[in-house]
């Protein structure tokens, strides 16, 4: 799927080049959910297993905005389960669902908002294990289990690093998948994805 050449670039399968890989800071994720969904688009979500680097470029997101969001994990509150969500932002919110499948959100906002973005699917870049184009495909694939929960995006095992785009991707918006027990906030265009992109789950 790519490389990673000596100077610590990677080179993926369109002729891009992500590097030298950087972090996005702190402050990216200290903002409302919406905007760091859209933002999410085209950067690229970096975990490293032993010395194997990871990644694939984030193609599609879900926003979910806190406790009053009936689609949110966020609506029942502080739980053992639900801790990191309400944690600060930059953190990784890793859960578990139907038993089988681990999934991976950024929290957003202030600590406390409960707010957070589902990463929902990848384009493949380098030494994706499997499938990506799913939230509890692309964490298989890149090796993040709910070990990770809480994870500090600062780090070098699990991070997310810039853009490489040229400009920034078209952008297209939907229902968030599988929410449709919370009425209208289950209709809500919350889904964010790159326009023709053939790695995103739905169309």
């Amino acid at each position: 799927m790519g490389k990673v050449t000596d100077r610590g670039d990677v080179k993926w399968k369109r002729g891009r080049v992500l590097g030298p890989l950087r972090k996005l800071p702190p402050h990216f994720y200290a903002r409302e959910p919406i905007t760091v969904a859209n933002e999410l688009l085209g950067t690229f979500l970096v975990r490293t297993v032993g010395n194997e680097p990871r990644a694939g470029m984030i193609v599609e997101t879900e926003a979910y905005l806190g406790p009053h969001d009936k689609a949110a994990h966020a609506r029942f509150g502080v739980t053992t389960r639900t801790a990191a969500l309400f944690g600060p932002p930059g953190r990784s919110y890793v859960y578990l669902i139907y038993g089988i499948h681990e999934c991976m959100n950024v929290v957003t906002g202030e600590e406390g908002d409960g707010s957070a973005v589902l990463i929902r699917a990848l384009e493949p870049v380098m030494n994706c294990a499997g499938r990506t184009n799913g939230p509890g495909l692309l964490t298989r694939a890149l090796g993040i289990t709910r070990a990770l929960n809480h994870h500090d995006l600062q780090s070098d095992d699990l991070f997310i690093a810039p853009r490489a785009l040229p400009t920034a991707p078209r952008i297209r918006r939907a229902p968030r998948v599988g929410v449709e027990y919370a009425g209208h906030w289950g209709r809500r265009l919350l889904r964010f994805y790159i326009a023709g992109n053939p790695h995103v789950s739905r169309r």
